[in-house]
């Protein structure tokens, strides 16, 4: 069995490879060739009066292997005086986060791998949306228009970049240094224009792709800025607003987001940024998350979006790759790619491909299998 670290990861993963294996994967759903099962979150009171324990989970099975991804965070929601919302995490101490990958056999059921998730994590996000970018936005879409500049930012980027011929990328985010750093970083990694803009205004304002990776908590555009031949595509939903679905001629979603399970004082969608939480504490202590805002225009007022834990019915990548449904067929439309869905498979698509370079090439840390073997039945 082996422990593979960050490190392991960033030196055995490419991004084309990761937007590969996740398509292989994504296509075997419809067959039963590959298996998800949608994040879930749990929530208990933590020591801090202005924030939560928050525990998730997502699973995957493909082609022999099994992954869960688990993660163990404190949250917050602070607020800025400039009128920035956000949601912020960490484990222990802030600056430091535990996110794991437990990687099994369907052949043999045995332990194969730990995995951290934090490398991992940034390139299957950014791959998805990759996957977006290829089949629905227009085959001349060269510019980028990019709210947010941390690592989310940077992967969703290079996605870009594999699947089309990207030659310049407008950026924006709240903190200027931030946002210069990223366009210095990105354009000597990717070889292509990379420039900071002043407001998120200019960083849409006439670009073929538009992409939102924060952790906001609101939106951060107006959807009057969604222009004709756009393709969307996002990395949390309250990022966008409600009125952009109105603006979509094409919505694709990556796969079965939501749960057809009744929700209950104890089981909400959209808490936070929670797709689907069963939450502890009293109810005086729930307060502290944030509560799905119905309020127009600020996230699950819209059909589209307001379907957390029942389901929806837009169509999913598998049935665009299999022509089940259709996708982009004119150069005008806004297309929308709904990267999320399919996490668990994810990491099962992305983690047995690290797992087994990690096996050719010696890498990770190994451990006894035995360790995690018993002799009596459970």
């Amino acid at each position: 069995m082996l422990i593979i670290n960050n490190d392991d990861v960033q030196k055995l993963l490419t991004m084309n490879d990761c937007i590969r294996v996740q398509e292989e994967a994504f296509k075997k759903l419809p067959t039963g060739g590959a298996i998800h099962r949608p994040r879930i979150d749990i929530y208990m009171p933590c020591d801090r009066p202005d924030g939560y324990y928050r525990w998730g989970t997502m699973e995957g099975a493909n082609d022999g292997y099994m992954a869960i991804r688990m993660k163990s965070d404190i949250i917050t929601w602070p607020k800025s005086a400039d009128g920035n919302w956000t949601e912020d995490k960490y484990c222990r101490e802030p600056g430091t986060y535990c996110g794991i990958i437990y990687l099994l056999s369907t052949r043999t059921a045995e332990p194969l791998a730990f995995i951290n998730d934090g490398y991992l994590q940034h390139m299957r996000v950014g791959g998805g949306a990759g996957i977006g970018v290829k089949w629905l936005s227009r085959e001349d879409s060269h510019v980028v228009g990019m709210l947010g500049s941390g690592g989310m930012a940077r992967s969703f980027l290079e996605a870009f970049s594999c699947v089309r011929d990207i030659k310049l990328c407008k950026v924006y985010s709240p903190n200027a240094a931030n946002r210069e750093l990223y366009a210095s970083e990105m354009s000597q990694k990717l070889g292509i224009e990379v420039r900071a803009v002043d407001t998120a205004r200019d960083a849409v304002r006439g670009v073929d792709i538009l992409s939102t990776c924060t952790d906001s908590m609101k939106p951060v555009y107006d959807a009057d800025w969604i222009e004709k031949g756009m393709h969307v595509t996002n990395l949390g939903r309250r990022e966008i607003p409600d009125a952009a679905t109105e603006k979509f001629d094409v919505v694709i979603r990556q796969g079965t987001a939501g749960l057809q399970m009744r929700q209950t004082e104890r089981f909400q969608a959209e808490r936070g940024l929670s797709p689907a939480a069963f939450i502890g504490g009293s109810v005086e202590e729930m307060q502290r998350i944030p509560p799905k805002n119905t309020q127009p225009g600020f996230g699950g007022d819209s059909p589209e979006f307001n379907d957390r834990g029942r389901g929806g019915d837009k169509p999913e990548f598998a049935d665009l790759v299999t022509g089940k449904s259709t996708g982009r067929t004119d150069s005008d439309q806004v297309t929308f790619y709904r990267n999320v869905g399919n996490q668990g498979l994810q990491f099962s698509a992305v983690g047995g491909w690290v797992y087994a370079l990690a096996k050719a090439q010696g890498l990770g840390r190994s451990i006894p299998t035995e360790w995690f073997l018993q002799d009596i039945r459970d």
